[in-house]
């Protein structure tokens, strides 16, 4: 792990090595000193951009999808056919109950208002998302999200350190929707508009995985 950034200073350094790198670069580089990475996915509109740039950089690097079980049909077979296009190494974490025992439980998908949907995110995604970096105790975190997303997103650098001490990688972090709707149609791959997080509610809105993280010094 010394090739990786693990401080504020060393994430200085870095971010500003980074500076003006291409995402393919971005994603070569941390795939080349990390020893146990991996990338998340959420299986959204744009998710085989990411998918794409690291499995050509560096094929079988673990995959990490929280299915919450709430996902639309369309989402799933998006899932699906992407998982055997990419050959993608995936490790998938589903809550401890049902979507059904969940709904009983809290009495449906509470509102995003509702004091009872944190509890419902920590239930379908954070407790999963948990297991999963016990599992596989990465070194190293590529994720999808852009700066034009959220105002916690846009406040952050390339390389951020999270709350858990995990180096995040986003090597989409500037890009527009339009440069990943160009990269989709330039690599011939798919897109699904049919998708739907419960724990976000509405766009804008952060789904908690990132809430932990905090951005560099830089």
């Amino acid at each position: 792990m010394s090739r990786l950034a693990s401080d504020e200073q060393s994430l200085v350094e870095h971010n500003a090595q980074l500076a003006g790198a291409s995402a393919t670069e971005t994603v070569r580089w941390v795939l080349d000193r990390a020893e146990r990475p991996i990338v998340t996915t959420s299986f959204g509109a744009h998710a085989a951009v990411l998918l794409d740039l690291v499995t050509k950089v560096r094929p079988g690097t673990p995959v990490v999808w929280v299915d919450h079980g709430f996902n639309t049909f369309e989402t799933y077979r998006f899932a699906r056919g992407l998982i055997e296009t990419l050959d993608l190494n995936m490790q998938i974490f589903a809550p401890l109950h049902s979507p059904a025992w969940i709904t009983a439980s809290l009495g449906g998908v509470p509102d995003v208002n509702d004091p009872a949907h944190a509890e419902f995110t920590r239930r379908v995604k954070l407790e999963p998302f948990e297991r999963a970096l016990e599992t596989l105790a990465p070194d190293a975190w590529l994720t999808g999200i852009r700066a034009d997303e959220t105002a916690l997103r846009a406040s952050l650098d390339t390389l951020s350190l999270d709350g858990r001490g995990i180096l995040k990688v986003a090597p989409l972090l500037t890009w527009h929707e339009d440069e990943m709707n160009h990269y989709l149609q330039a690599n011939d791959l798919p897109s699904e508009t049919n998708y739907f997080d419960p724990t976000k509610g509405i766009e804008g809105r952060e789904c908690g995985l990132h809430q932990g993280l905090r951005a560099s010094a830089a």
